[in-house]
């Protein structure tokens, strides 16, 4: 299965192809619906689950400052940088509002699976979107309104059931699978990787291609905003969650919580919540740009444990000759 897991290990490379032929010829992605888009997302973390078990999640438990840690960070990092970002860049108002906003969200989906492919703590990853999910309820409105002086409205129930239903349901299956099937999981889990990297890059692709004009009308401006953004999110996460654990796989993955946000909740909240449809556009954008460094950080971070492996593999062979 050499072949799956280059595949899966080009992950930039797929997306950046995909991104670019969905900004060519839009109507490609057209079928991608947001069932379909909710509907994959729950087989990404189905496909997470079944690489888990309960042990995973209890030793998550017995550090709840590594979750703490993770959602201050998220809570605090990504909306302050959203702020200074939107101010340094100058963005128009409902562009700089749409900035804040996404820099508001709780973590992405999209992050369980940049964590498993980086070889971090995926359980650890799973718990902070939920809990930062749910907690969206109040703190995106809070910090939203606070940072950026726009009242804007959640729809609770409706927030809570998704990350039930995207997230939680699936990825609990997916562990009861492989406790109970193990047969049928080591069947699977083979393919998961891949099959997760191509859907994200569906998803992703489908956002873009909807959003090309608007994207395209924002200018460098908004780009350059975006990655800084999000460049701002990986790099703090990382270094404050190390200099705190000094635990590299926790850092990896607190790093990718951070950094990657919920931007396809961002872009549903600022159609339904702002008159003006340009708020959207930093969302969409968004999604693009996380997804892309978060894959690239995976492919080094996952190179650089197997080197360490390899390495660690020789000196036990050194020491018992």
């Amino acid at each position: 299965m050499l072949w799956l897991k280059r595949f899966a290990d080009l992950f930039p490379l797929w997306l950046l192809l995909c991104t670019a032929w969905a900004f060519y010829q839009p109507s490609v992605f057209e079928w991608v619906t947001s069932d379909i888009i909710s509907i994959a997302l729950g087989i990404i973390m189905l496909m997470m689950g079944l690489t888990l078990n309960a042990g995973d999640f209890t030793a998550v438990l017995k550090m709840p400052s590594w979750i703490i840690t993770g959602l201050v960070l998220q809570y605090t990092i990504m909306p302050l940088s959203g702020f200074a970002i939107s101010h340094l860049f100058q963005l128009p108002p409902y562009l700089a509002l749409g900035l804040i906003l996404v820099s508001c969200c709780p973590g992405g989906t999209a992050s369980n699976v940049i964590t498993y492919l980086a070889g971090g703590n995926v359980a650890l990853s799973v718990s902070m979107t939920s809990i930062s999910t749910a907690m969206a309820v109040f703190m995106t409105p809070l910090l939203t309104v606070l940072l950026a002086d726009s009242k804007i409205d959640i729809p609770a129930s409706g927030l809570l059931m998704s990350t039930v239903k995207v997230i939680l349901l699936p990825v609990i299956t997916g562990v009861l699978l492989q406790q109970y099937l193990p047969k049928l999981t080591s069947l699977i889990v083979p393919f998961s990787p891949a099959f997760s990297v191509l859907l994200i890059v569906v998803i992703v692709s489908s956002i873009m291609g909807k959003g090309k004009e608007n994207i395209l009308d924002a200018g460098f401006s908004l780009l350059g905003a975006v990655i800084s953004l999000h460049v701002s999110g990986f790099a703090f996460g990382y270094m404050l969650s190390h200099l705190l654990f000094r635990k590299v796989s926790v850092s990896r993955t607190i790093s990718i919580e951070v950094g990657m946000q919920n931007s396809g909740l961002g872009v549903v909240l600022a159609r339904q919540n702002f008159s003006d449809p340009v708020a959207a556009i930093p969302a969409a954008l968004s999604s693009l740009t996380h997804s892309i460094i978060g894959s690239l950080l995976a492919y080094v971070w996952k190179n650089q444990s197997s080197e360490v492996s390899d390495v660690s593999d020789q000196a036990k062979q050194a020491v018992s000759e």
